[in-house]
């Protein structure tokens, strides 16, 4: 009796010890978990960044996680779970492996080793066996990673994703030693640029825009033109405009190039872009979710244009601001009809704004707001992007006579004049004009002359034809259309007659001295040598900048950092000003340049613009090659290659685009575009496809 009595005190005694502890020591579990757990898919591949999906359910109920955090289930799976915690679900991004090597089997071996059967080992001795130290090993690491069967090491020895069966889970990415594949959102793929450790084509390094050219070639070879299509477009939004009026550099390191003509990337370029705008659709281009940030983008030509399309891919609210009537900066006033007509122009600018880009027309910095108007207005950060419209004055006697004008004036005015349907009349066009300058500022203006019936037109300029920086295809079109060109001739005075217009334009001959530093040789006035050019109209073409007279006006901007040529100072790795919140690019950072410079400018400057905006903080590309080339992959030499006639560009004859403003550089025909398309050697950094040479 007494061992029972002692055992119910000590059990009732430990009862209430127990009935302490569990109100205590109670754990509550919030009952949403093992409900969101049970509608994930169950996998526990990790893939979400979470233990398993307990883990994963435990950081959506606890909001560190997304109800869509589930990177294997669907979007009714990540709706049903934001049902569960009462929140509506966004447009999640979903992320994909991307592969960056087309080397595979045709990439050089350096060593072979016997026994070795994984990328991995193979990393550990001296970087692998290919002479690439970029390259694909080929011994399929992520393969084996993979549990969805997504990868497969392909028929030329790389690594191929099925992107319908890839979740982005980022198996494949953490088991490559070398970096080939990576785990990419559609936001991230568009903040990526080259880097000097990347697996990039001598092109592709030269493009200021860093599109992948080899890429989107090889869809165009295969027939799939929207895949080539997108291809540019995640890099540069006005592919229509470039295709048109791109000098493309990058011909200029086509590995063709070394032993013969280039690949004529431009016209295949031009060619997937008007497939695009022929086809009576356009590609649909996917957004991320809204973050609710705000950015006002000052000037809506093709750096503003570029900015805002990859702000807004981002998910940032955008409103461009720009003082002529329509959008398109220079590219639409600076550049004539039959370069790149307005309606293409428009087609391609609809495209942009159908993202839900706002625009506000005919407002000019400085003058119809300001700075602090737009961080009034709640902006959280702001572009500029103001192009170069102020043209260089020769400063000589007489240059403000009537019948002078100066290249962007003429142009703008003349591009005016068209939309508005005015009479050309209104511009006075003269019968003997000259041009001074050698840039494509001043052939797009002796070309729109001679449309204009002048009987006459000339370009002065005091270097030679070969220090002409004009686009070469440019400058042959004009010697096509009747231009002449007065080289080595330096302006001295402009004179005018009784009643103060223009009548002759005197000007000093020149030779070539010596070369300076940089090798170039500068010209040196022949002394006597004065001589009158009869002329009743002049155009001075001699450069431009940007009109930065908005500063002097805004009390927030006075102190915003200018170089001595009046252009934006700002970092070249972030495009960052000296104002934490203002950014720049285009003609306004740069000076006058190319429009895919502009382009590639305002990408960059969207990705910091993105980094300002998310965290308040900005960081350059890591290892950025920005234009400069990997030393390796410049060869001098293509080793067996065969001759193959480079596609000619076919246009309007001679004799009928002078008379008119039509389109002079015509599209490429498909089975001419397919030709030219077999004709790149599909380079990466190294290895190039002998077997097409």
């Amino acid at each position: 009796m007494t061992a029972l009595l002692v055992m119910l005190g000590v059990g009732g005694i430990c009862g209430l010890i127990l009935s302490f502890a569990s109100k205590i020591f109670y754990v509550y579990e919030d009952p949403r978990i093992a409900e969101v757990e049970s509608l994930l898919a169950g996998a526990n591949c990790g893939g979400c960044g979470y233990a398993g999906c307990a883990a994963a359910a435990d950081a959506v109920v606890m909001g560190k996680a997304q109800p869509s955090v589930c990177i294997v289930a669907g979007p009714e799976t990540a709706e049903n779970v934001g049902a569960v915690m009462g929140v509506e679900v966004g447009s999640a991004e979903s992320a994909l492996s991307k592969n960056s090597c087309l080397g595979g089997n045709r990439a050089d071996d350096r060593y072979h080793y016997m026994g070795l059967q994984t990328c991995s080992a193979l990393s550990t001795f001296s970087g692998g066996q290919r002479l690439c130290t970029v390259g694909c090993l080929g011994k399929g690491d992520c393969v084996r990673s993979c549990t969805f069967d997504a990868i497969k090491i392909g028929p030329d020895g790389y690594p191929v994703v099925d992107k319908d069966k890839c979740v982005g889970c980022g198996a494949c990415e953490n088991a490559c030693p070398k970096s080939i594949l990576t785990v990419r959102t559609i936001s991230e793929r568009l903040l990526d640029f080259n880097r000097k450790d990347g697996a990039h084509a001598p092109c592709s390094q030269t493009c200021p825009a860093e599109i992948n050219i080899p890429k989107y070639i090889a869809q165009i070879r295969e027939g799939d033109y929207e895949g080539a299509v997108n291809t540019i477009r995640e890099r540069n939004p006005l592919l229509l405009s470039c295709g048109r009026v791109c000098p493309h550099p990058c011909e200029d390191y086509c590995r063709r190039g070394i032993e013969e003509e280039p690949v004529s990337i431009n016209q295949l370029k031009r060619f997937v872009a008007d497939y695009e705008m022929n086809s009576g659709k356009r590609l649909p281009i996917p957004c991320a979710p809204d973050t609710g940030k705000k950015v006002a983008l000052v000037g809506g030509g093709p750096a503003g244009l570029s900015c805002a399309y990859f702000l807004r891919r981002l998910g940032h609210s955008v409103t461009i601001f720009d003082m002529m009537p329509k959008l398109g900066g220079m590219i639409r006033y600076g550049i004539p009809e039959y370069r790149l007509p307005k309606e293409v122009l428009q087609w391609e600018i609809d495209s942009i704004l159908n993202l839900n880009i706002k625009y506000i027309p005919n407002v000019k910095m400085g003058s119809d707001f300001d700075l602090g108007s737009l961080i009034s207005a709640g902006f959280d950060s702001v572009f500029l992007g103001i192009g170069a419209w102020k043209d260089y004055s020769l400063r000589v006697e007489g240059e403000n006579l009537e019948g002078c004008y100066t290249g962007i004036d003429f142009l703008t005015k003349f591009a005016e004049n068209q939309q508005r349907n005015m009479p050309v009349h209104k511009l006075k066009i003269g019968n003997k004009c000259a041009v001074i300058g050698g840039g494509n500022t001043a052939i797009d203006c002796v070309r729109t002359l001679v449309r204009l019936g002048a009987e006459e037109v000339s370009i002065v300029y005091r270097r030679t034809r070969n220090e002409m920086p004009a686009n070469e295809v440019e400058i042959v079109a004009a010697e096509h259309e009747g231009v002449k060109f007065n080289f080595l001739a330096a302006p001295l005075k402009v004179i005018g007659d009784e009643n103060g217009r223009v009548n002759h334009l005197e000007y000093k001959k020149m030779k070539l001295g010596e070369p300076d530093a940089s090798g170039r040789r500068s010209p040196v006035p022949i002394e006597g040598s004065e001589t009158l050019m009869e002329i009743d109209m002049l155009i001075t073409a001699i450069g431009q900048g940007p009109d930065v007279s908005f500063v002097e006006n805004g009390k927030r901007l006075k102190d915003l950092t200018l170089t001595r040529w009046n252009t934006i100072d700002a970092n070249p790795e972030i495009l960052q000003a000296n104002i934490p919140y203002i950014f720049a690019a285009g003609d306004a950072y740069t000076g006058a340049s190319l429009v895919v410079e502009a382009i590639g400018g305002g990408r960059r400057a969207a990705r910091a613009i993105h980094q300002y905006l998310e965290t308040g903080e900005t960081a350059p590309v890591r290892r950025s090659l920005r234009k400069k080339h990997i030393p390796e992959s410049i060869f001098k030499t293509v080793d067996g290659l065969k001759q193959s006639k480079r596609a000619e560009m076919p246009e309007l004859p001679v004799a009928e685009r002078i008379k008119c403003f039509d389109e002079a550089d015509l599209v490429l025909k498909e089975k001419d575009a397919t030709a030219e398309s077999k004709r790149c050697l599909q380079c990466c950094r190294l290895c190039y496809n002998k077997d097409m040479a």
